[in-house]
């Protein structure tokens, strides 16, 4: 059974989250709060057993990214899940550093909502499908930002990963095999201990790589 808190300062949006989630039989909302203040004062009261917190990121008072930071503090085992409209990717960059696990847009189906409490409980990274394809648009590459993990290759192979791309149209671009971005992909999850393209994403972000 999966625990799930949800702060959002709407509350119809809150009833209807709670609604979805209470049909599926692993899930049940155990609080809500609908301001960052809130959500803190919660945990003031005692660390809750929590499996994810669902954060909307755009809240009167405390935004998402200074709420998320200062649960963090207070509980470092918490998992976060932002909640976002669409528009809002420019924000991504603070809720991942302020150590969000997960990106959902407001209007993602539940089966997408399942997949991120299950991904993030199991100790990955999850941005939407849609989420990955609105980034992809946005993203800028930062060229005067070094990581000393990933040659030169690697890290033009990780921002075409971050744009969307696939394995066969990264090779096509950059003319050369499948065979050998597999290989180079294969490394760059090694080499920066990521499991999936979010978490990749997610790093790329954190480490400067691309701009949103």
């Amino acid at each position: 059974m999966y625990k799930i808190i949800l702060v959002d300062d709407h509350s119809l949006f809150r009833n209807g989250l709670k609604g979805l989630l209470e049909h599926c039989a692993d899930c049940r909302v155990i609080g809500e709060a609908g301001s960052g203040e809130e959500f803190l004062s919660m945990l003031e009261a005692g660390s809750p057993d929590v499996d994810v917190v669902f954060m909307d990121f755009a809240m009167p008072g405390l935004d998402g990214a200074q709420t998320t930071e200062r649960a963090l503090a207070r509980c470092p085992d918490l998992r976060i899940i932002t909640l976002s409209m669409f528009g809002e990717e420019g924000y991504y960059s603070r809720m991942v550093e302020a150590g969000a696990r997960g990106f959902l847009l407001k209007d993602s189906n539940i089966e997408d909502v399942i997949e991120a409490i299950e991904t993030v409980v199991a100790g990955g990274s999850y941005f939407s499908a849609e989420l990955l394809s609105n980034l992809a648009g946005r993203m800028r590459t930062r060229s005067d930002v070094p990581d000393e993990a990933l040659s030169s290759r690697e890290r033009e192979i990780l921002v075409a990963v971050c744009r969307g791309l696939s394995n066969q149209e990264i090779a096509d671009e950059l003319f050369i095999s499948k065979r050998t971005v597999d290989k180079h992909r294969a490394n760059i999850l090694e080499k920066t201990g990521c499991k999936n393209t979010a978490s990749l994403v997610v790093y790329a972000i954190r480490n400067g790589i691309v701009e949103v």
